[in-house]
């Protein structure tokens, strides 16, 4: 499959040593390297595979406030601001657009649960409002549903997956961030419990602040260090459309599939919550703390044993600081797409569009690897046994529209300034001291 990332022009090798340590170049990574670099600190960024490589370019784009968990709106609303002002301080395209997010729904239940929604959000001021049912038809251009209602954010947007970290990659590096690619971080080097340093394939970067922010790969670099982090993956199907006449200029959600207008002309095509667990140890490992997840969405799940379960972020596997890791093993997951989704999709499409049927041609297509916690919110934390050490990953599907925000949350909480927005409901405690996760929390 070719890459779906932009390539950047990295360094080659990594410094011998950084304020900060950052393990990871997606969004969230790349998002912290330049609110550090702007702070004035030297940072180096280590990427096992390429910048952008795993679900920061894999994702549907969307930058929504809309029908977030309650805690992340704070975060979902920081961060809309802050892509509109970076596409502008960086002076990169990050394909990133007001050009707002529809919902529409034929089920009353799910009408009813985006009205309480509403009532949550309105104290944030959250830009939304329902839609009647002619309304909702009418936004909804060319369906042919008979939908009864839906949501809509007029401010909320959309940016383009392919070219947002490694353009704010490029801006980090331009203020002195070191990022390189191809650089697996086997793990940290520890003096009396601390950290003192970052073991990487290249060499050893002395350091004593390290951000990990190695999505799916998190649980298992923390395991290797004695840390237990409650975190599963699900392979998820998208594909990209040839150009097509503009039905939404923004981001529709439809209850079979979403689609987000391209720049160049097609629809990125998503399905919500669709996609395929897979059997693992990691999986076995933390069973009982994703039970309540696994019991609300396991019918858009299939369960299969596949490659997860003997390599791969969910594999048992060990290994030792001078040897080869399985970070370097698998420079980047790229499970192959569901073909049975796709083809669902395709036909769902041309239901709604009748206009559009049997013109509707794949690009692209692929596969993801989405990392999500018992209560679908992020970990966004310090880890008191290990210090020096923060944790940003676990963002559950969320991590491209909040990446701005939960980057410079993070890198705020690795240097000690104060943060703009409240750290608590992100604290990695809540997933081992006995805190409430039955109920999954995002909408």
């Amino acid at each position: 499959m070719p890459l779906l990332a932009d390539p950047i022009s990295g360094s080659s090798t990594p410094p011998a040593q950084a304020d900060v340590v950052i393990i990871g170049g997606g969004i969230v990574g790349v998002c912290a390297a330049l609110t550090l670099a702007k702070a004035g600190h030297s940072v180096a960024l280590v990427e096992k595979g390429v910048v952008g490589g795993e679900q920061s370019s894999r994702n549907w784009g969307w930058v929504r406030q809309q029908n977030r968990d309650p805690r992340e709106i704070p975060m979902a609303m920081e961060s809309l601001a802050m892509w509109e002002r970076l596409s502008q301080e960086t002076n990169e395209d990050l394909g990133f657009q007001r050009k707002g997010l529809i919902y529409v729904t034929k089920d009353p239940a799910t009408l009813a649960t985006w009205e309480a929604w509403g009532r949550i959000a309105k104290p944030f001021g959250v830009d939304t409002r329902m839609l009647g049912a002619a309304e909702a038809r009418a936004m909804a251009t060319g369906t042919a549903d008979a939908w009864i209602g839906g949501v809509y954010s007029p401010t909320d947007g959309k940016a383009e997956p392919s070219l947002a970290a490694p353009a704010l990659a490029r801006a980090a590096m331009r203020l002195g961030a070191v990022i390189v690619e191809n650089c697996a971080a086997r793990g940290l080097d520890l003096t009396a419990g601390r950290v003192s340093g970052v073991v990487t394939e290249k060499g050893t970067i002395r350091t004593a602040s390290v951000l990990l922010a190695g999505g799916a790969w998190a649980s298992m670099f923390l395991r290797h260090h004695g840390v237990s982090l409650p975190q599963a993956s699900i392979r998820s199907t998208s594909f990209r459309t040839e150009p097509l006449p503009e039905v939404v200029t923004g981001g529709l959600s439809t209850p079979k599939f979403t689609l987000r207008r391209r720049l160049d002309g097609g629809y990125t095509i998503g399905l919500s919550g669709r996609g395929r667990l897979e059997l693992a140890p990691q999986g076995f490992r933390y069973a009982r703390q994703f039970w309540p997840m696994f019991m609300a969405r396991r019918d858009k799940l299939a369960i299969r044993l596949g490659r997860s379960f003997f390599d791969g972020p969910e594999a048992m596997s060990r290994w030792s600081l001078d040897g080869v890791s399985p970070f370097e093993r698998i420079r980047m997951l790229d499970p192959a797409p569901q073909q049975s989704l796709i083809d669902e999709a395709l036909v769902a499409m041309g239901e709604t569009y009748p206009e559009l049927k049997g013109r509707i041609r794949v690009a692209q297509s692929w596969g993801g690897a989405i990392d999500w916690t018992p209560d679908g919110i992020p970990v966004i934390a310090p880890l008191a046994r290990i210090p020096g050490l923060t944790v940003a990953a676990g963002f559950s599907g969320h991590g491209f529209g909040t990446g701005p925000s939960a980057g410079k949350l993070a890198a705020d909480l690795v240097t000690g300034a104060t943060p703009s927005i409240d750290p608590t409901p992100f604290r990695y405690e809540r997933l081992i001291d006995g805190s409430d996760l039955t109920v999954p929390g995002m909408i």
